[in-house]
């Protein structure tokens, strides 16, 4: 194991791709460049919060001491580093917004170890030249945020990228935090993310909007090798992007499993190898409802609202097409690529929920079954997270659903309600007996795909409220249970359903872009 001040750093991204070397941060558009060089701006009092023991293993990485957390916080560079923000375009909200970048992340450039190629970059470091009028800082309130998640989603076997560590700053930023003229001080903090890479859409799409084929496919080429390099034969580009679609359609039916929103799912927020990315204005689903966005800028159309995901997954995938078809010089398979998604993601998302309903396999009328679930709950809008746990518990013999569920509802049910939970679970009860498997171990199965634990926005917003007030009990509570989130048991007080007081409370339902 070595320290972070020890790695040997490599910095094939930037010896390969043309960038500004000139590490001027003034905002300003590069035209023709992949990144532009941005030493990270000193912080006055760095302070390691927390440290990913599970990451920094798979990194080869020993606990880090004063001159690593240095690192971290900005403070200091290695002779092998070379720091850069990447330049990217994008899609916001349905529309073209033109080039966009790293305005605060700074990549430090990638170590390697048994377990691959990684990535690291300081999100929050300073300004950049793509920071536009931004200041490049990122808050304490969302840094934990995106310290957590990454490694909750991580551990629920949900593809993402990760946290190695969060570092508070000692200094105040200042955040409006729902763009309403409301605009506060807050303490300040650098999370370190990791992944293979960070290379998005956006990044594809800027080329293609500067109409640079030469540049476009130069990108393209050396994603496949680096990235994809089992891709061999006639027509890489093709069976490449095909690889970008089934990942792609795979990542939306985790995030449907585990009731996962992203909150802003702007093609320069999809990655190109199918990763969570960007984590904002996210939440876990508490009460079941497809038309929920917890982020307060997708109103009031709720583009990015939780049922809406697959779809809006499918419009970003047929935006990066439209970027690389300047590649191809007939782009009849290429539309036959992008439009296999939709059968791609349905036979996955049937796959997926033959496991979270315990199913030995699932037939035309289990497909019947599953609508009526979907139709049921979305009625209801019991706690999903609780439900699924709750279903395994169902037995054969079970008659009042109402009590049995009790504990998954917000609010008490009515008795046309009542009779549509009667005969739903009457249906599956019924669909279980015929089971080729024993009901103890659907039940296992269930639980191995039902998470237990999630992180939810209003555990989050206390932990930060007591850690910005110097107690990081509950901060390291969640940090631990992330790792275990479909344990049978332990951690019974993050097991609950949203208090009440917590449904309209800011930070805790709805949060904005900033988050």
């Amino acid at each position: 194991m070595e320290r972070l001040s020890e790695k040997k750093f490599r910095n094939d991204f930037v010896t390969r791709f043309e960038g500004d070397d000139s590490g001027d941060r003034t905002p300003r558009h590069t035209p023709g460049m992949l990144y532009s060089k941005a030493e990270p701006t000193p912080v006055p009092e760095p302070k390691l919060l927390a440290w990913s023991k599970e990451l920094a293993a798979d990194l080869e990485l020993a606990d880090p001491k004063k001159e690593d957390i240095d690192i971290l916080a900005g403070n200091r560079l290695t002779k092998s580093m070379y720091p850069y923000a990447a330049c990217y375009a994008g899609h916001q909200f349905g529309n073209w917004a033109g080039q966009l970048g790293d305005g605060r992340a700074i990549t430090l450039g990638e170590i390697h170890s048994q377990k691959g190629r990684f990535e690291l970059q300081l999100k929050g470091a300073g300004p950049t030249a793509y920071s536009r009028r931004a200041d490049g800082r990122a808050v304490l309130r969302s840094s934990v945020r995106e310290y957590l998640i990454s490694e909750a989603m991580y551990f629920l076997g949900v593809p993402t990228t990760r946290a190695l560590s969060l570092v508070s700053t000692g200094e105040k930023v200042l955040r409006d935090m729902f763009y309403n003229g409301n605009a506060e001080y807050e303490p300040g903090a650098i999370t370190t993310r990791v992944a293979p890479s960070f290379l998005r859409f956006g990044n594809f799409e800027a080329l293609a909007a500067q109409k640079d084929r030469e540049k476009l496919q130069k990108l393209v080429d050396w994603t496949i090798a680096e990235f994809y390099p089992h891709i061999k034969g006639e027509d890489p580009v093709l069976t490449w992007f095909k690889e970008v679609v089934l990942k792609t359609a795979n990542l939306m039916v985790e995030w449907q499993r585990v009731g996962f929103v992203h909150g802003v799912m702007n093609t320069d927020n999809m990655s190109i190898l199918g990763l969570t990315i960007d984590y904002g204005p996210f939440s876990f689903l508490d009460n079941y409802d497809h038309n929920f966005t917890p982020n307060t800028t997708d109103l009031p159309g709720r583009r990015y609202a939780f049922g809406n995901q697959p779809s809006i997954a499918y419009w970003n995938l047929g935006k990066l097409a439209n970027a690389i078809s300047i590649l191809f010089d007939d782009l009849e398979p290429l539309e036959e690529a992008l439009n296999s998604y939709e059968e791609i993601f349905w036979n996955a998302y049937y796959g997926m929920m033959e496991k979270k309903l315990g199913l030995d396999k699932v037939t035309l009328e289990d497909k019947e079954l599953i609508t009526q679930f979907e139709k049921i709950l979305s009625s209801l809008q019991p706690d999903m997270t609780l439900f699924y746990r709750l279903l395994a518990e169902v037995s054969l013999e079970e008659k009042d659903f109402v009590h049995h569920f009790s504990s998954s509802f917000y609010r008490e049910l009515n008795t046309p309600e009542r009779g549509d939970l009667k005969d739903l679970m009457e249906n599956y009860i019924k669909r279980i007996t015929k089971n080729s498997i024993p009901r103890k171990l659907s039940a296992k199965i269930m639980n191995r795909n039902n998470p237990r634990i999630i992180l939810r926005n209003y555990l989050l917003h206390q932990a930060i409220e007591d850690l910005e007030k110097g107690d990081n009990k509950r901060f390291l509570r969640l940090q631990e249970a992330m790792k275990v989130p479909y344990a049978a048991e332990g951690f019974d007080e993050l097991v609950q359903k949203r208090p009440e007081w917590a449904t309209n409370k800011a930070g805790c339902s709805m949060l904005s872009c900033s988050s």
